[in-house]
């Protein structure tokens, strides 16, 4: 019998792990802590082996199937998945298994996210090299590309996971040195951290007007559209699923949450409307070509509107925020409880996600009658 979506995602944990199969050697693995693990079992030359495709519901069901029907067709031609263009001790191959030891204590999308950066920027170049023949120069040229692309942090998390990888292979006897610990130094400096460019609110009319106009996907215009309604994070808002929406709330799990809290969304009727104009057929709210909308998506889309520095999604909040603290309205601690901005001192067991709610959902919609009018403004500019 075939796994759904929905029994994948009520799949509850045990004392022990246990297998919840799809076919053709598919299955989720359910661990005791919690995690959903998608593996495929199958024989290579009288052995058996399983392959890891990741974290559900980082990657969905639809994803984990074309995974494993990619894998029985390089089955099929003689060759074995698991090494198609590296040896064991290669570093593609060494990197893999590092990940697969990892993800449990991960939360997919920190898991799905890490395994990304190494498949896209790391794998084309050294994927297939030994680990044993591989030195800080080689290390340093993967980055220094990277950094090419004018990008902050990417190099120097990129770097700590090479590292990470590479202390892993010297625990398994396949290499005796870390080339990527002594290029550090090496790295550009990390700028100076800048306030998130942000609108002012005289300015909002021409966004949406511009917004408008947007050439691209409309589900890309309708998250920018969302996040600044619902106040939340871009990474909040990419790899949102259906399945987190109830009524007039969004409940965004622990997991997923910058501060590791769960958070409480009152859906305005505004980010309510947005939603009914989605697609449900998909696991994501906002889905990207392949799975969540990917990390640059919408600040791409800015970028083509002419915001290429005078904006950031994530400045919204800070529109949000001064808004909401200057019309002297609402209380402050009912706008940082509504940023997910979590006092240090509070106690984590004292955390209530639903404090000052009747508070939050006045709030809410107060914003998102104020921000529908701006968009209508733009709407005159044409």
């Amino acid at each position: 019998m075939t796994l759904t979506d929905n029994a994948c995602k009520n799949a509850k944990p045990s004392d022990a792990a246990r297998k919840m199969s799809d076919g053709g050697g598919l299955y989720l693995f359910v661990t005791p802590s919690g995690s959903k693990l998608w593996r495929m079992n199958y024989r290579f030359e009288g052995k058996q082996k399983t392959l890891s495709f990741g974290a559900y519901p980082a990657v969905g069901l639809k994803d984990a199937r074309a995974h494993r029907d990619k894998a029985k067709s390089v089955l099929a031609s003689g060759r074995d998945p698991a090494a198609q263009t590296a040896t064991e001790d290669s570093f593609e191959a060494v990197a893999r298994e590092w990940h697969r030891s990892n993800e449990t204590k991960w939360v997919p999308q920190h898991s799905a996210r890490v395994l990304s950066r190494l498949v896209q920027d790391v794998f084309p170049e050294i994927g297939g090299t030994r680990v044993s023949e591989i030195t800080p120069s080689h290390v340093l040229a993967v980055l220094r590309k990277v950094e090419g692309r004018g990008v902050r942090d990417t190099p120097r998390r990129l770097r700590q996971s090479i590292s990470s990888v590479f202390r892993y292979a010297v625990a398994s006897g396949l290499t005796q040195l870390d080339p990527a610990a002594s290029i550090h130094d090496a790295l550009k400096a990390r700028p100076k951290t800048k306030h998130r460019a942000a609108l002012k609110p005289e300015e909002l009319p021409e966004f949406f007007a511009r917004l408008a106009k947007y050439a691209g996907n409309p589900v890309t215009a309708k998250a920018i559209y969302f996040t600044m309604l619902t106040m939340t994070r871009t990474a909040e808002v990419r790899f949102a699923t259906w399945a987190e929406f109830q009524g007039d709330t969004w409940r965004i799990p622990a997991e997923r949450m910058k501060m590791g809290k769960e958070h409480l969304v009152p859906l305005s009727p505004q980010a309510q409307a947005v939603l009914a104009t989605l697609d449900r057929s998909t696991e994501w709210v906002f889905p990207g070509v392949r799975g969540s909308m990917s990390e640059n998506t919408m600040i791409y889309a800015l970028y083509r509107m002419g915001y290429h520095s005078r904006v950031t999604v994530h400045g919204m909040r800070s529109l949000a925020s001064t808004m909401m603290n200057e019309s002297g309205l609402w209380r402050a601690d009912a706008i940082e409880r509504q940023l997910a901005h979590t006092p240090k001192n509070e106690v984590r067991a004292a955390y209530n996600a639903a404090l000052y709610w009747s508070e939050r959902c006045r709030m809410m919609n107060w914003w998102g009658d104020w921000i529908e009018q701006q968009k209508m403004l733009g709407e005159m500019l044409g």
